[in-house]
């Protein structure tokens, strides 16, 4: 079931019409007011000749308030439906008021100079800064950066985001050169020496593993002996395969000048420069990061990071007692503290914000005034005017009023003149 007229206005306008209607009421009563006065000096002028000048002012405020009714009706409908030229002003020519309008506001407020005028004299950092330091703000502020950030998180597709990790890795990873600047870096390593605390590392490593696993060796030599030797024989070659390598990494870990460690060092020093100018390593190197970044292995664990790392972000999102929130509230208050009182800060920020409303203002002025033109063009006529004379209909009551007394004024005025004229002449 369609609402009536009624029904669709806001309280507002349902008082602004109650309003209106009043005054529409007391316009009209002046009218009438002034038709009585007129009609009783008419007949009593004639016996009566001092009631002439009530005649003349119940004319002229009739006079004058039929012209100012005229008008103001003319502006919202065509007075009692005539079709006189230049009458329903407002609903005739919408389209036209709401371009002026437009261009009135494009070219009045929207100007770089205006903007820039109006806010070099607005404290924005230093407003911004007071408020922001408030805890309760911080943390109005911080709920809805907070509800933001997890609707955006669950609005992005995950095999999108994946893709895109995937391209980015591509690009920035696999499609670069990774076997010059991994031999650089080796070969400045070795120039320096720092590979020592690793060949240490990896000796003291060893060292212990073969400490605690004497049992490793047993069978790891005898076992290809032929089965015609003693078991004795066999424990003994075992044994003694393990000394030896307890012996052999004892005293690399001791001798800082070991042939091992200088064995260490030559591969290092060869395979650093293999990967700079040596083709089939640097082949090498180049297939095995390949694969190893194609595995469907390697796509899954970034697929499961992600998921983990998305739902972790969410749920601290939206806990409120979480330490993330936490963080972000205590940052937006010290950043709401720094601006409040830090001047420099302050004048940086207020010349960011200026700067950019002004280019904002400047390069897109006419499609921000184009909203008023083409939200006025949208608008039904009879609607526009019933909310137009609601906004502003009171007012021009007034108008009806004020010429009904300036009428009626005027009137006696003449009268009175013209009265004193005859008088003279005879």
């Amino acid at each position: 079931m369609a609402r009536t007229p009624t029904e669709l206005l806001s309280p507002a306008d349902q008082e602004r019409r109650r309003a209106l209607s009043r005054m529409k009421t007391i316009a009209l009563g002046a009218l009438i007011a002034m038709a009585v006065l007129f009609c009783i000096g008419f007949v009593l002028q004639e016996r009566y000749p001092a009631w002439g000048y009530l005649r003349a002012a119940g004319e002229g405020g009739m006079v004058g308030a039929l012209a100012d009714w005229f008008a103001v009706t003319a502006l919202f409908r065509r007075p009692m439906g005539l079709p006189i030229p230049h009458t329903a002003i407002i609903p005739s020519r919408k389209d036209e008021i709401g371009r002026t309008l437009g261009e009135f506001v494009e070219t009045n407020f929207l100007a770089g100079d205006v903007v820039r005028q109006k806010l070099d004299t607005t404290p924005i950092a230093a407003r911004l800064g007071s408020w922001l330091r408030e805890e309760p703000n911080a943390k109005r502020v911080g709920s809805e950066l907070a509800t933001a950030a997890a609707g955006v998180l669950r609005a992005l597709s995950d095999d999108d985001v994946q893709d895109l990790i995937s391209d980015l890795a591509r690009r920035h990873l696999i499609e670069q050169d990774w076997a010059t600047p991994a031999g650089t870096w080796l070969g400045r390593i070795v120039e320096t020496d720092a590979q020592r605390p690793a060949v240490d590392l990896a000796a003291d490593t060893i060292a212990t593993w073969l400490s605690s696993n004497h049992e490793a060796f047993q069978g790891l030599i005898s076992r290809r002996l032929p089965g015609w030797v003693p078991k004795l024989a066999h424990r003994f070659v075992d044994d003694t395969a393990y000394n030896e390598a307890v012996k052999f990494v004892d005293a690399v870990r001791a001798d800082r000048d070991h042939p091992a460690r200088h064995a260490i060092d030559g591969y290092l020093t060869r395979l650093a420069d293999n990967l700079q100018h040596d083709p089939a390593t640097r082949a090498k190197l180049e297939g095995a990061k390949s694969g190893v970044f194609d595995s469907p292995k390697v796509r899954q664990l970034a697929s499961d990071a992600w998921q983990t790392v998305k739902s972790g972000l969410i749920t601290a999102l939206e806990d409120e007692d979480s330490a993330l929130r936490a963080r972000i509230d205590a940052a937006l208050g010290d950043i709401g503290a720094r601006l409040a009182d830090d001047a420099a800060l302050q004048g940086r920020v207020d010349g960011w914000v200026t700067n950019a409303a002004v280019f904002l203002v400047d390069r897109y002025r006419h499609d921000i005034a184009s909203i008023i033109t083409d939200t006025v063009e949208r608008w039904d006529a009879s609607e526009t005017t019933e909310k137009i004379e609601l906004m502003v209909g009171r007012d021009l009551q007034y108008i009806r009023l004020n010429g009904t007394v300036v009428g009626a004024l005027a009137g006696v005025t003449i009268f009175a003149v013209a009265h004193a004229a005859i008088q003279l002449v005879g």
